[in-house]
């Protein structure tokens, strides 16, 4: 390895906590704290770039890696640009958390944009493992990742697409998207974006510090079931449509996608 990979990790840390504390001046301007998971997938992109230049391995590796991190990062960070942030008002979820932390609001903000920077070095950490492989050449293990790969950005792609499009008609604005992949699961972009992590995972069994990329299925599991994911949204959006939502959640799986159990 070119670098020590933890000298790598931490510069990695400290670059994002100072984009960090800029995109956080931006959101006090802007009011927009969607910018934030902006900067996350911009941030691991050009993480995961850099890496790439600065450890020795196999030279289709690391751009198959690299190419990796772009599709994914760069598909869902220009998603949240264009339907979140660019002539949009901020997402529920945050308003209704600087409405919960009142006065404490802006350091509270500064604290979970920081947690952004720590977040786009802790899910860096797969791709450094694979990109570190000592293997002259691809195992069939790191192949067997792909198809797990392009099923689940696809099926995030999908599931972001179908409830952009449910959102853009205005006679939608207060009901329960259950069309396409949202009929199986109340929340398949969770889901998928979940089941990627496990791609790496097993493109990463003969690499040296394979355990690392466990981080990213259980560290996004975690978030997305218990933390900023289905937490957040599903209080928003009990608030927001009510008694149509408890009945979505009567008849429709939270995460894993399964048959509903009865008709909206």
């Amino acid at each position: 390895m070119g670098s020590d990979p933890l000298s790598l990790v931490l510069t990695a840390y400290l670059a994002m906590a100072v984009v960090m504390v800029g995109l956080w001046v931006l959101q006090l301007r802007v009011r927009n704290a969607s910018i934030a998971d902006v900067g996350w997938c911009a941030g691991l992109i050009a993480v995961v770039l850099w890496y790439a230049t600065q450890v020795i391995g196999e030279t289709e590796r690391k751009m198959l890696v690299a190419a990796l991190a772009v599709l994914y990062a760069g598909r869902l960070g220009f998603y949240i640009l264009l339907n979140r942030v660019i002539g949009k008002t901020e997402d529920a979820r945050y308003r209704r958390l600087r409405e919960q932390w009142g006065a404490s609001e802006r350091l509270n903000m500064f604290g979970y944009f920081q947690l952004r920077a720590v977040a786009v070095a802790s899910f860096s950490l797969p791709f450094l493992v694979l990109i570190h492989n000592p293997r002259p050449s691809f195992a069939l293990i790191e192949l067997v990742g792909l198809p797990i790969w392009i099923v689940a950005v696809s099926g995030e792609a999908m599931a972001d697409r179908q409830l952009a499009q449910f959102r853009s008609k205005s006679w939608n604005h207060d009901r329960v998207c259950c069309d396409g992949l949202w009929r199986y699961s109340r929340h398949p972009n969770y889901f998928f974006e979940w089941l990627h992590w496990w791609a790496y995972v097993i493109m990463g069994v003969s690499s040296p510090g394979w355990l690392l990329t466990w981080i990213g299925p259980i560290g996004m599991g975690w978030a997305l079931l218990k933390v900023t994911g289905i937490p957040w949204t599903e209080r928003q959006a009990l608030a927001s449509r009510g008694e149509d939502y408890r009945e979505y959640q009567r008849t429709t799986n939270a995460f894993f996608p399964w048959f509903p159990r009865g008709s909206l």
